[in-house]
């Protein structure tokens, strides 16, 4: 298929190589140079303006927050201006529950097409092809990028045939995986704290009743204090964890633990943790009771 491919983190990175490899005619945008190289020298066109980017059948997004896919897709020049009719925005980026709707809402009154699908995994997992992939949107949509996601991921979960529930069910699983770092992050604080093995502890729990991803993720790194470099950055859980709030909010569905994790994020950062791997915030457990420090956060420096 012929795509354009917007937004070069990371994952985004990854998933356009991925899509090379499979032989898919990419042509590359972002917003920042310098990004699109390694995806050239695999046989990626390099995109000057968004514009460049939207001649073919389906244009991926995949970028960090609810401001740069507004910028992408609204403003001058942007994704909504310049797709063909029929075309379709993928757009796999976690982003707000209200923004999904304007924008399947905005690409309808154009003669486009919307699908959301975000992902489920970090960036070894994106390298790997190994994603877990969540749409909702036009069922034929989705189907004509059905070539897309079966190179991008191992599984794609249709939820339904409006976008918004796709973004919903990412930014719940997220307050999920945020949920169970906190809580790892008190019950190892609290077995070190007596003396017990804190890797051991962990080796215990996800060879018995604890064996799902998360915890063999994310233990051994609460474990051993070690969040950098960050595979998920603390301030996009942070972003996740507030865009969820905000979905419960207008839906008017009281989380207290979200409420809880978003401090335990402000926490990290009035300490300087902004870089750190977001499952910093369960090494905090164990600052609180005083033991050991088991990460270094840079400390912020200011000015008279």
């Amino acid at each position: 298929m012929k795509i354009g491919f917007i937004g070069l983190g990371h994952m985004g990175t990854a998933m356009a190589r991925n899509l090379l490899k499979a032989g898919h005619d990419v042509t590359v945008f972002n917003r920042s140079s310098g990004k699109a190289d390694s995806l050239v020298a695999l046989g990626a066109h390099e995109a000057q303006h968004i514009a460049d980017a939207c001649h073919g059948e389906v244009v991926i997004t995949m970028l960090a927050n609810d401001a740069a896919v507004t910028d992408v897709t609204l403003a001058t020049g942007g994704l909504l201006a310049s797709l063909s009719k029929g075309a379709i925005h993928l757009s796999m980026s976690t982003i707000s529950v209200a923004l999904s709707r304007r924008l399947s809402e905005a690409h309808l009154l154009a003669g486009q097409r919307f699908v959301s699908a975000p992902v489920l995994g970090r960036p070894d997992m994106a390298a790997a092809a190994k994603l877990f992939i969540v749409a909702a949107g036009d069922f034929a949509a989705i189907g004509d990028c059905a070539p897309l996601l079966e190179v991008l991921g191992q599984k794609t979960l249709r939820i339904g045939p409006e976008p918004q529930a796709a973004n919903l069910v990412k930014l719940t699983a997220n307050f999920l995986q945020a949920a169970v770092i906190e809580a790892l992050g008190e019950a190892i604080a609290l077995v070190g704290k007596a003396g017990i093995d804190r890797r051991a502890y962990v080796d215990v729990l996800t060879s018995t009743v604890f064996t799902a991803p998360v915890f063999k993720i994310f233990g051994p790194l609460i474990a051993e204090g070690s969040f950098e470099p960050a595979g998920f950055a603390a301030p996009l859980g942070f972003k996740d964890i507030r865009l969820a709030l905000a979905a419960a909010e207008d839906l008017q569905v009281p989380m207290p633990l979200a409420g809880l994790l978003k401090d335990r994020f402000l926490r990290l950062f009035a300490h300087g943790g902004e870089k750190l791997d977001w499952s910093a915030i369960g090494g905090l457990a164990s600052q609180d009771a005083g033991a050991e420090r088991t990460f270094r956060m840079p400390l912020k420096t200011g000015t008279a």
